[in-house]
């Protein structure tokens, strides 16, 4: 049941970590206060203290065994859609826990939502500001080609395929998301292309994340990641 016109939408955030325990507690320190109803950090079968540190700073923990973005993404989206209808979240925000996005812009993320302007939010970190070095070569090249082919195979005007994102409850339950791995970012931007959603871009900051990525810090994440975000693009046309 979607929040009635005069009442305040419920806002949970879902944050997958995979071994962050140096900066998941700055991450949930500066989420805005007020804001959110409950964070929830799902432990992605990491091997430091990334659970306590979370737990620590407030937020829900939820264990993930199975390795992968999307595996800890949809245990998420399950826990929270576990409660009574009434009590479900009117909005998801999806955030990385490594600090390299500012959580402060929560606000803005989501102002387009609570308008109801748009369906779905992508923190845009080609139209904010970045910090230098904070993207990679190959992830500013691969963040270009795969938002083109968005652009020519489905009409989606993107310019950034980053985590930082909302979207309305309604809006992901209509996408049916089902991408385990790498293809998570990409499957709900198409797929909201393909179904008419109203998506619109923010601009957000980004910076040098706490500890090396997993993807982009790695030749075979970067390969890997590549791999699974342009099948995912050709495997819906």
């Amino acid at each position: 049941m979607a929040a009635a016109p005069d009442s305040v939408p419920l806002l949970d955030v879902i944050i997958p970590a995979y071994n962050e325990e140096q900066s998941i507690g700055r991450v949930l320190a500066e989420i805005p206060a007020g804001l959110v109803r409950e964070v929830v950090v799902v432990d992605n079968n990491s091997t430091d203290r990334t659970g306590e540190a979370a737990r620590a700073g407030g937020a829900t923990v939820l264990r993930e065994p199975r390795p992968g973005y999307g595996h800890a993404c949809l245990a998420g989206i399950a826990h929270c859609l576990s409660r009574p209808p009434q009590e479900q979240p009117d909005i998801f925000v999806f955030l990385d826990g490594d600090y390299s996005d500012y959580p402060a812009d929560m606000t803005a993320l989501v102002a387009p939502l609570l308008r109801r302007e748009a369906d779905l939010v992508i923190g845009s970190r080609a139209l904010g500001q970045r910090e230098a070095g904070s993207m990679l070569p190959q992830q500013v090249f691969g963040n270009w080609l795969a938002t083109t082919l968005l652009r020519w195979l489905y009409g989606a005007r993107f310019t950034d395929l980053g985590p930082f994102r909302a979207i309305r409850r309604e809006a992901l339950q209509r996408i049916g998301m089902r991408d385990t791995t790498y293809g998570w970012t990409v499957e709900m931007q198409l797929k909201a292309a393909k179904l008419g959603m109203r998506s619109v871009e923010v601009p957000v900051r980004y910076r040098r994340r706490i500890g090396v990525s997993k993807v982009s810090g790695t030749v075979r994440g970067t390969l890997g990641a590549g791999y699974k975000i342009l099948w995912t693009i050709f495997r819906y046309l």
